[in-house]
């Protein structure tokens, strides 16, 4: 019963954080958690839906609700062109750094990250 009340206030400290990221940017989590992904390197849909842990579906939806911010964009795959993977925008790059320096304050079991 323990780990169970654990993973609630994890749960809920997640969700406090989540209410104050999207005040904040304008973005919901996975939106941000995209933005994270892209940091590094251009991925593929699929590559993303691993990164993030969401269905394809879910994943394409969100990629198209970012890309209508004009956070991301389409690039196509150098070798086999029907492949498409996702960068991030100069607009985009901004927007991650700006995520990176907020001070919004993580609660609960999650403060213990902030250390």
């Amino acid at each position: 019963m323990k780990k169970l009340c654990v993973i609630r206030d994890i749960c809920r400290s997640i969700s406090d954080f989540e209410s104050e990221f999207q005040k904040t940017h304008n973005l919901c989590l996975n939106e941000g958690m995209v933005l994270c992904s892209l940091k590094q390197a251009r991925l593929s849909s699929g590559e993303i839906a691993k990164q993030i842990n969401l269905t394809c579906s879910n994943t394409s939806k969100l990629i198209r609700s970012i890309e209508d911010k004009g956070l991301i964009k389409r690039v196509l795959g150098e070798e086999d062109k029907r492949q498409m993977y996702f960068s991030l925008t100069q607009k985009g790059i901004s927007k991650l750094a700006e995520i990176e320096e907020d001070k919004i304050k993580l609660t609960g079991p999650l403060s213990k990250l902030a250390e």
